[in-house]
């Protein structure tokens, strides 16, 4: 007997996955959390982000890639998006959980990940006028749902860790 789920037949290797990623919207008066990072020698804008890890929520997944990335420990208070992307250049599929959180506390001293060149607080327009820079168009799409007051409470995600197979 195996411990894994069964596939109706598909071999794992064979069923597309898209990659699963997180961010975060951290407003504080006005301006919001992003990081400036450099990908493959370009200095791209993202919001803190990045992919969930195996046996992570994505809650959890949220907090330490804002932590890793910023420094920045936050507290997640709404889901704001659920977006997917096709990265037009690479033709990588993502779909990206988003969340809106309240600073808590900043560690300055903190190793950010590697990448990550600078910690930036933007207001929209100045993020808007950035454009060019963005790393995805999903940055500036989420702060707007933000602002517009698209709000889901974190009780609309479910995790489930079972070890009874």
């Amino acid at each position: 007997m195996t411990d894994e789920i069964p596939m109706n037949g598909a071999d794992e290797e064979t069923v597309w996955r898209p990659h699963v990623t997180v961010a975060t919207i951290v407003p504080d008066g006005g301006r919001f959390l992003l990081v400036e990072e450099d990908i493959r020698g370009q200095m791209l804008i993202n919001q803190p982000a990045g992919h969930l890890e195996p046996g992570e929520s994505l809650v959890a997944a949220a907090c330490r890639e804002t932590l890793e990335e910023t420094g920045w420990e936050v507290r997640p208070d709404h889901l704001v998006a659920v977006q997917q992307w096709v990265h037009p250049r690479y033709g990588r599929h993502f779909v990206r959980f988003t969340f809106a959180a309240t600073a808590l506390a900043h560690h300055a001293d903190r190793r950010l990940d590697d990448g990550i060149c600078e910690v930036l607080w933007l207001k929209r327009d100045e993020i808007a006028a950035a454009s060019a820079r963005l790393r995805s168009p999903l940055i500036l799409s989420s702060i707007d749902a933000w602002l517009g007051g698209q709000r889901l409470p974190l009780s609309a995600l479910a995790y489930a860790a079972d070890d009874a197979g």
